[in-house]
């Protein structure tokens, strides 16, 4: 709000005139804009909404950060200390955090996609700056020199905090641009912003969005440029299975139905609405259920064939004493393999207490194999896991990024491997297409190699 100007003075340009209430307004995200126009126009003011302090933070450790750390954190300081640094997950995002903390010496919002990142996060801090460090979610509702929140706290809660931070950093902020978490930016004065992210491309292309809510991308360096000395080298292998006669015959049979459907109702899947507009027409008559009940049958027949069991067993037989990452599209087929193979099973229904306790046994050796859906994609420090074996999952590149991410943590003479087991003949192949046009598996070390299992 502007006090102190009639309709008539000319003012900064984020202003807008409010009748309402006859007075200037901006939104908080210009807060910056605003006041460095009052500075270059030489207009006296007095600066009310700042709410935020200053402090000098001191690290409690001398950490020497690696080149490109520094590289990426100049960068952010050439532009203005804003802006979105992209590296590999295991790069060390969370160093380039906290030189931007010290740096700054402004109150600090951290905002994170998960409780466990939160906690991860409340951990770090304490243990690296000698400050009080709050926790906003939870349960809790405690704000400190640095203060950890997560997205779905944040856009609740920065309406009324919003003037309370001069620094504001986004972990994994492919997340924010969603349609309520901007908010978390928007309702902030904050001047000074740090996005880190390891695929902020997103399937809605709304990654755009990053740059008025925190800054272009500044600094970029992806996984091929760091494996081998500063991360794990790695290898992707793609294997072929089959379907089984029968599973053949019905996979084709429901795939025709469900083929008809579309055609009839002229439902393309290549354009922006074409899944919503399947939804909505297969909703409306009993040919369009049974076409939603093929979809959904043929491709649980090419994500659930007893051909990728029969793989998984042999890849976890050769690599018995390593630490095994299994990933699928859904949680039936996460709990199938819990079932057959006695492998823990970590989704979205795992309690918060039970899912540590299995990632701490993970970490420990007492557990050398996790099955997962989508819940181990990002936010967890599992740095001894060495193989993934994907046998589904989404057309999107980031998630395959964020899988063979989980697997790059550096280690003395450790080479990871994704495996990837796709169906034959099946619309996963066009899915495992899509999600490897990503350098990472262009450009993979050791070669991106296609084999067939037997059997």
């Amino acid at each position: 709000m502007l006090d102190g100007a009639d309709q008539d003075t000319q003012v900064p340009t984020p202003f807008q005139w409010d009748e309402r209430v006859r007075r200037w307004r901006a939104p908080a995200l210009a807060y910056r804009t605003v006041l460095r126009e009052l500075v270059r126009q030489k207009i006296p003011h007095q600066d009310q909404a700042r709410a935020y302090h200053e402090f000098e933070f001191r690290s409690k450790l001398s950490v020497e950060p690696r080149h490109y750390q520094q590289e990426a954190i100049n960068q952010w300081q050439a532009a203005g200390r804003r802006g979105v640094v992209i590296l590999p997950t295991g790069a060390g995002k969370s160093l380039v955090a906290q030189m931007a903390v010290e740096l700054t010496k402004r109150s600090t919002l951290v905002v994170v996609p998960t409780i466990d990142l939160m906690n991860q996060w409340y951990d770090l801090l304490l243990s690296s700056f000698d400050a009080e460090v709050g926790l906003i979610g939870g349960g809790y509702f405690e704000i400190g020199a640095i203060t950890v929140t997560t997205y779905a706290s944040a856009f609740r809660m920065m309406e009324r905090l919003g003037d309370r931070f001069g620094l504001l950093i986004f972990d994994e902020c492919h997340h924010l641009p969603g349609s309520v978490y901007r908010y978390a930016a928007e309702l902030a004065i904050a001047p000074f912003r740090l996005g880190l992210t390891a695929t902020p491309e997103r399937a809605d292309g709304m990654e755009s969005m990053l740059e008025p809510l925190i800054g272009p991308i500044i600094y970029r360096l992806e996984i091929g440029q760091l494996a081998g000395e500063y991360l794990a080298d790695y290898s992707v292998v793609r294997i072929n299975v089959q379907l089984t006669a029968q599973e053949r015959e019905t996979y084709e049979r429901e795939r025709s139905i469900f083929r008809q459907f579309i055609g009839r109702e002229g439902i393309d899947f290549g354009s922006l609405h074409g899944w919503q507009m399947f939804i909505a027409r297969s909703a409306r008559s009993e040919a369009g259920r049974r076409a939603m009940l093929a979809y959904r049958e043929s491709k649980q027949i090419a994500l659930g064939t007893d051909a990728k069991l029969r793989t998984l067993a042999q890849l976890l037989a050769r690599h018995k004493t390593e630490r095994v990452l299994v990933f699928t599209a859904e949680n039936e087929m996460v709990y199938r393999i819990s079932e057959q193979f006695l492998i823990p099973a970590i989704t979205h229904e795992t309690g918060i207490k039970e899912r540590r306790q299995w990632l701490e046994m993970f970490n420990q050796g007492e557990v050398l194999a996790l099955a997962t859906s989508k819940v181990l994609n990002e936010g967890v420090n599992i740095p001894d896991a060495s193989i993934a074996v994907i046998l589904g999952g989404s057309a999107s590149t980031r998630e395959h990024t964020q899988r063979l991410g989980r697997i790059l943590r550096k280690r003395p003479d450790k080479e990871a491997v994704l495996y990837e087991v796709v169906t034959k003949d099946t619309t996963e192949e066009r899915i495992s297409e899509r999600r490897s046009e990503g350098s990472p598996f262009r450009e993979a070390s050791g070669g991106n190699r296609s084999l067939r299992f037997a059997g």
